[in-house]
């Protein structure tokens, strides 16, 4: 059992009145690969945002990497943390070459400049991007990319830190079926990998939790309906409690889920 990445103790959001999470206790130690499932609304990029230092707790306490939020630079913690998003992707100069796109989260900056980079940082953004299926894809410009491409390269931008915590907010949303499950597997290849980050990936879609995921938290409201090994987790009873409607799973030969309406 690994060390602690991951520590949050009954942590609570409010925004405008409105409660977004609440009650929250989670713990995600360095070989574990989560995924956190639930409906829209349910608190899911809220409680990422939290992960990634990114939102601060109304109540309650939050552990990342070993640092106390609150008591330390989270400018310091950030770069820690890899994290893939949409709200990342809308920021992106349309005219971001991908190796630029890349190289530059060397610096957690977007856009380049005038900064350098050694040829070590060259040849590791150029692996990931490879690494991600996306080699073809090197000098073209971030604005050109199909949905499926934007979402491996910014996969591969959120790694090229070598970040100790990978999240991946919603990776295969948006996409065609073949873009998803080329995206899925190439996910499943990462989680299986012990060189790998701690992995947190949030969808509202059983059919996208990759084969190698290994832990699960299910939210509805805001608040936690399970939580634990994704075989404990994953049942017909605790999906349908967490999006309010009956539901079946069944699981096919290459370790993935499904869901169905009964």
């Amino acid at each position: 059992m690994g060390g602690q990445v991951l520590q949050l103790q009954d942590v609570a959001v409010r925004r405008d009145g409105a409660s977004l999470l609440r009650g929250i206790d989670w713990t995600v130690r360095e070989d574990e690969r989560w995924v956190v499932i639930g409906p829209n609304g349910a608190g899911k990029t809220t409680l990422l945002q939290v992960a990634a230092a990114l939102l601060f707790p109304t109540e309650g306490s939050v552990e990342i990497l070993g640092e106390r939020l609150g008591q330390t630079d989270v400018f310091e913690l950030r770069p820690r943390i890899g994290l893939a998003s949409s709200a990342l992707a809308e920021r992106v100069p349309p005219e971001e070459k991908v190796i630029d796109l890349v190289l530059t989260a060397s610096y957690a900056i977007l856009g380049r400049w005038t900064e350098e980079y050694d040829s070590n940082d060259v040849t590791r953004a150029v692996e990931l991007i490879d690494q991600l299926g996306c080699a073809h894809l090197i000098r073209r410009r971030f604005g050109t990319l199909s949905e499926g491409e934007r979402k491996r390269v910014q996969i591969a931008r959120a790694l090229m830190p070598d970040p100790e915590l990978l999240l991946l907010d919603e990776p295969a949303a948006g996409l065609d079926v073949a873009a998803r499950e080329d995206l899925v597997r190439r996910l499943s290849a990462l989680a299986l990998d012990p060189k790998s980050p701690t992995m947190v990936l949030v969808t509202h879609h059983v059919e996208e939790v990759p084969a190698g995921f290994t832990h699960m938290m299910l939210l509805r409201h805001g608040s936690v309906v399970e939580q634990g090994p994704v075989e404990q987790v994953m049942t017909s009873d605790n999906l349908s409690k967490t999006f309010g409607v009956p539901l079946g799973l069944d699981r096919g030969d290459n370790g993935r889920w499904y869901a169905r309406p009964f």
